[in-house]
């Protein structure tokens, strides 16, 4: 198995309220004619919303899973500054802010929040990374 993810799917309550949230951060949508799921190119990546119950039954899980999962997503800054704005923004767009951005004991800044479905992201500046043009984190050695 190659060392790579190629899509992330989250599992979701009400997919046109969620696909509307992650328009509101300024993603666009692709493959507007699949009209059960939204998908949104991340970098080399895909980030997908799909009804939390088909998602469940395609699993064979049950769909009443609460609290949280011991998952993040991670949305990673050039800037720090950058840190306080998407923050604000998720918000803008209907997150909640889960902790608002501070000083990191490993020399970054970070901060969270929550989508409209629970689903936690970090977003954080680190000093180490280097994120290409496309969004591309290359990790230090």
């Amino acid at each position: 198995m190659d060392q790579r993810i190629s899509l992330i799917t989250l599992g979701v309550g009400d997919l046109d309220r969620s696909r509307a949230f992650y328009e509101r951060l300024g993603w666009t949508r692709s493959m507007k004619a699949a009209p059960s799921v939204a998908f949104f190119q991340a970098g080399g990546m895909v980030l997908s919303l799909y009804p939390r119950a088909d998602l469940a039954r395609d699993a064979g899980i049950d769909p009443r899973g609460q609290g949280f999962g011991g998952v993040a997503l991670a949305y990673n800054t050039r800037t720090r500054a950058e840190v306080d704005a998407v923050l604000a923004e998720a918000v803008a767009a209907g997150a909640k802010l889960l902790k608002p951005g501070h000083d990191a004991f490993w020399g970054g800044y970070f901060g969270f929040f929550a989508d409209p479905d629970g689903f936690v992201w970090e977003v954080a500046w680190n000093p180490g990374f280097v994120i290409a043009a496309d969004g591309g984190v290359t990790l230090p050695d």
